[in-house]
């Protein structure tokens, strides 16, 4: 009904137009007020609507759609001006086809970008629930990590939508693509090799996002390198490694070969430290200062803090103690503080039982050795008298 007065009302413009002025610039005139009518619509309908309909907190999705989609609404609004104008102007019928094509492209590439970002508006609400700046991040790691995989995903799943419906709509191009899927030739086969690492990790990122072997800031252990999950794309892991370098893994590789995941069910972890030392350190000592520097220090859990000898060999025995912390970063700094203040505590009060090497030297019995004969002197020289 609105579209039929409006056209009414361009008929009627478009017949009071004067005598002198070419159809075509009257119609391109028509066209143009038609986008300013609509620009000056759209702006007075987003004023009304921020100010009246969109005020209560749970109508939130909404109100942070409508301010991030303001580009592309008023890119609807001067689409369906367009649309509805077009048929009062005096373009003639090959014109007008190629105006009516390029307006609905338009409209499905405007309905694929509102799509991505209303899907991006509805991850970045969902995830603000969630904390990673706390300890116990584990159940927020889990949420972030589905929910950017997912999204990557839906954003190609959308992109490829509307690239396909967009070239649908060419003629040439869809009689192209029908026949290349009936052919299912040789070029469908190249082209199904030649796709398939993409492929595999897209499958791949869909199943981590399912099973989660890997979360994000997951301490890893790929490749005999130590790192944290940085990111994780729609085809491949960026591994921080704990030297600021990056490693590029494919997410396939997560799903085909075995790696350690520091942080698998919970962030905290047991750090162990070993120390050779003499067999005669005091053991009990040891490990009553072992419990000292735990208590003293803001990295320990206060859950596990123990000291056992492991092994005893012909040189030293092993001692092993065992702290436990946080997450991975504290549980590496924990140990270093263990192992530092154990060793300058056997400095400090035992160093006897630092590790030694003990010589052993046996002299064997001789036989009673017979004085060396005394040497012969000179005869004197003879003397002669008067």
């Amino acid at each position: 009904m609105n579209d039929n007065r409006f056209r009414q009302f361009v008929d009627r413009i478009l017949a009071m137009g004067p005598d002198w002025v070419p159809p075509p610039v009257w119609s391109a005139g028509i066209l143009l007020l038609a986008v300013v009518l609509a620009l000056l619509l759209h702006r007075v309908g987003l004023r009304a609507f921020k100010r009246f309909l969109v005020t209560d907190k749970p109508r939130a999705f909404l109100r942070s759609f409508v301010v991030v989609t303001e580009g592309p609404s008023r890119l609807a609004f001067v689409i369906f001006a367009l649309a509805a104008a077009l048929p009062s102007t005096s373009f003639s019928d090959t014109t007008t086809s190629r105006i009516n094509h390029i307006l609905l492209v338009a409209f499905t590439v405007l309905a694929g970008w509102s799509a991505v970002r209303a899907f991006e508006i509805a991850a970045t609400m969902y995830l603000q629930r969630f904390r990673t700046d706390v300890d116990d991040n584990l159940l927020a790691r889990k949420h972030i990590t589905q929910i950017r995989i997912l999204k990557r995903a839906v954003d190609t799943l959308v992109v490829v939508i509307t690239l396909g419906a967009a070239l649908m709509s060419f003629d040439s191009v869809r009689q192209y693509g029908v026949s290349l899927f009936a052919s299912a030739g040789a070029a469908s086969l190249v082209v199904g090799l030649a796709a398939r690492p993409l492929l595999t990790n897209l499958i791949a990122g869909l199943q981590i996002a399912i099973t989660q072997p890997i979360r994000l800031e997951d301490a890893v252990i790929v490749e005999g390198e130590w790192g944290w999950i940085e990111e994780i794309t729609s085809t491949y892991v960026v591994i921080r490694l704990w030297d600021w370098r990056r490693m590029i893994v494919p997410l396939a590789y997560f799903l085909d070969k075995p790696f350690q995941n520091w942080t698998r069910e919970t962030g905290s972890l047991i750090g162990s430290v070993m120390l050779y030392v003499d067999h005669s350190v005091p053991v009990e000592a040891m490990r009553q200062e072992l419990t000292a520097i735990a208590e003293a220090s803001a990295l320990w859990d206060k859950r596990v803090v123990n000291l056992q000898v492991s092994d005893v060999r012909e040189t030293v025995i092993e001692l092993r103690a065992l702290v436990s912390a946080r997450n991975a970063p504290q549980t590496w700094d924990l140990r270093c503080e263990v192992r530092e203040k154990l060793v300058a505590f056997l400095q400090r009060n035992y160093p006897q039982s630092l590790p030694q090497r003990r010589l052993t030297f046996e002299r064997e019995a001789r036989e009673t050795i017979e004085p060396a004969p005394p040497s012969a002197s000179p005869p004197a020289p003879a003397r002669h008298g008067y």
